[in-house]
């Protein structure tokens, strides 16, 4: 698994359920085993977080044979006040947005100086409604 990072220790901007959800949303039909390795999890605390998950809403699952199939309620609104209007489908499309530049070219610069002098990369999110 050459791609999945080191264990980190201190604070991070996602937490382990936006984690687990964009997982999901890259493979509905991953398994709880591979969640966790990507996410860098143990599979109980996964099958937690999918139990939240479903039971707030946000993902439902149908067994397909042995494995299950997950769907994400893209429509969904996310639960802090903070977040007021945004989706998880908005959620993901930032992640997504994420992973893409990762594979494009480098992005386009705003052109404007920061507070620390140097040009700052121009971020859209686009609009929730």
């Amino acid at each position: 698994m050459g791609g999945i990072p080191e264990g980190h220790s201190g604070w991070t901007f996602l937490t382990n359920h936006a984690r687990v959800l964009a997982s999901i949303a890259d493979d509905p039909g991953t398994r709880i085993r591979d969640i966790a390795a990507r996410c860098r999890l143990t599979e109980r605390a996964v099958q937690k977080i999918i139990s939240d998950l479903e039971q707030s809403g946000y993902l439902t699952h149908t067994r397909r044979g042995r494995s299950n199939l997950y769907r994400i309620e893209q429509g969904t609104i996310l639960r802090h006040p903070a977040e007021a209007g945004l989706t998880v489908g908005g959620l993901l499309a930032a992640l997504d947005q994420r992973e893409r530049s990762r594979e494009a070219p480098p992005r386009r610069w705003a052109g404007h100086q920061g507070s620390g002098g140097a040009e700052e990369p121009a971020t859209d999110f686009g609009s929730s409604g």
